[in-house]
C-alpha cells in the first residue's frame, strides 16, 4: 500500500509542526499541488482495482495514509474528487476534437466531423463513463460545467457549418443527450449493444439531422 507523505504544517501533519513563512508560499503551493496529484494517483489505483464504486473518501484516505478530513479539504466531496479525476481525460478529448487530425479534428467536412466526434465520445464514455456518472452527483448543474458547455458548443458549431439552421443550439443539446454516459452504459451493459452498433446509430442520426438542412 502506497502512502502520500505530507509536509510539516499541511493538513494531517503532526501537531506543533512549523508552518511555512510568507516567503515560502510558492513552495507551499507547489507542495499542495504535488500532494493533490499523489491523492489522485491513489484514487486511480483504487478505481483500477475495484471500479469507480470502490473509490470513497474513506478508501482514498486509507490508501493515501492521510486523514479523511484532508481528502475533503482537497476535493470538497466525492463528486468533486470524480470531477478532478475526469479533468485530464476531458482535456485530452477536447484537444483531439479541437486541434487533432481529421476527421475528428479540423480539416474534414462538418458532417464527417460530427460523425467522428460522436463515435469518439462513445469510446470515451465506455472508458470514463462510471467516473462521469459519479461526478454528476455534484450539487452544481452538470450542464453548466465548462466541459459540458464546450461539448455542446462544438456540436452546435458543426451543425451550423453543415448548414443546419433550425435552432442548432437546441438540436446540439438533443444530440448530446444520446451520448450521455447513463444511456450508453445502460445499452452496453444491460442490452449488450456493441460499441460499433452505437457508433453506427449515431452516424445515422447525424446524417438524418444534417439532411434536414
Amino acid at each position: 500500500m502506497s502512502h502520500i507523505p505530507l509536509r510539516p504544517g499541511m493538513p494531517g501533519s503532526a501537531p506543533g509542526a512549523a508552518l511555512p513563512s510568507a516567503a515560502g508560499r510558492p513552495s507551499e503551493r507547489r507542495d499542495a499541488a504535488r500532494n493533490r496529484e499523489l491523492l489522485l494517483a491513489a484514487a486511480r489505483e483504487l478505481i483500477a482495482q475495484g471500479g469507480a464504486e470502490a473509490l470513497t473518501m474513506d478508501s482514498l484516505a486509507a490508501r493515501a495514509g492521510v486523514g479523511k478530513g484532508t481528502v475533503f479539504r482537497r476535493f470538497g466531496s466525492r463528486a468533486g474528487l470524480m470531477v478532478s479525476l475526469l479533468s485530464d481525460a476531458e482535456a485530452e478529448f477536447q484537444g483531439r476534437f479541437m486541434f487533432g487530425p481529421p476527421p475528428l479534428g479540423p480539416g474534414a467536412p462538418p458532417l464527417d466531423r460530427l460523425v467522428a466526434v460522436g463515435a469518439a465520445r462513445i469510446r470515451w464514455v465506455l472508458e470514463f463513463g462510471d467516473l462521469a456518472r459519479a461526478a454528476d452527483e455534484s450539487p452544481y448543474n452538470r450542464f453548466d460545467v465548462p466541459a459540458a458547455v464546450l461539448w455542446q458548443r462544438h456540436l452546435e458549431m458543426l451543425l451550423r457549418e453543415a448548414g443546419f439552421t433550425a435552432d442548432p443550439w437546441l438540436m446540439a443539446g438533443s444530440l448530446s443527450v444520446t451520448l450521455e454516459p447513463e444511456r450508453i452504459l445502460y445499452a452496453v451493459r444491460v442490452h449488450q449493444v456493441s460499441p460499433e452498433r452505437l457508433a453506427e446509430s449515431w452516424r445515422e442520426l447525424a446524417v438524418r439531422v444534417v439532411g434536414t438542412a
